[in-house]
């Protein structure tokens, strides 16, 4: 059995659940457009972050570890990008008189995975924290992978829910402005917070 489950569940949990980009686009987009609309985010997420742990578990790591300006480097581009984000859910009324738009699908989210600040350094201490080298490390990378997998889909889940319910007080155009607005300032503060 592996020794170290529960702190691996606490860990996961903390990690998962706390706000951080992927967190507040998934409010964000659950509030905009539904659960259903959504799922490609909820995948997305789900299927990036396990796909970023199965390559920091295979070998990835290894690099981190030798080189770690690459960390910086996906830093930046990650901030990049949250920026970016940010601007479109901001701004994306006045910049086009249509209805609001998803601003991400699938396959960015999968990818962002891969350079989101908040997710790559997770993955980095889960994988170098619970995966122990070894005769074990086949088994211990399978179950801390499966457990990253299922916290992932519940707390990205959670966040969308939470947006869908506060759509509920959404009854006039300036609170669905105020809100976007809010979870724009939310994703700056991200940034924000991982340069400090």
């Amino acid at each position: 059995m592996y020794p170290n489950l529960l702190a691996l569940i606490f860990f996961c949990v903390a990690a998962g659940f706390t706000p951080g980009p992927n967190n507040i686009l998934a409010s964000y987009s659950g509030f905009n457009f539904g659960i259903k609309k959504s799922l490609p985010l909820i995948l997305g997420v789900t299927f990036g972050y396990t796909a970023l742990l199965l390559s920091l578990a295979t070998g990835l790591i290894i690099v981190f570890k030798s080189y770690p300006i690459l960390q910086n480097i996906l830093k930046i581009l990650g901030s990049g990008f949250l920026i970016y984000l940010a601007y479109k859910i901001s701004f994306q009324n006045k910049i086009q008189n249509q209805n609001i738009k998803n601003p991400v699908n699938f396959l960015q989210t999968f990818i962002f995975q891969f350079i989101n600040p908040k997710g790559v350094i997770i993955a980095i201490i889960t994988i170098s924290t619970f995966v122990e080298s070894g005769s074990n490390y086949l088994i211990h990378s399978i179950i801390v992978i499966g457990v990253s997998f299922i916290v992932a889909a519940s707390s990205i889940t959670s966040w969308c829910l939470l947006g869908k319910f506060l759509r509920r007080f959404a009854t006039n155009k300036f609170f669905l402005r105020g809100f976007n607005y809010v979870m724009s300032f939310f994703l700056i503060v991200c940034v924000i917070l991982i340069y400090v």
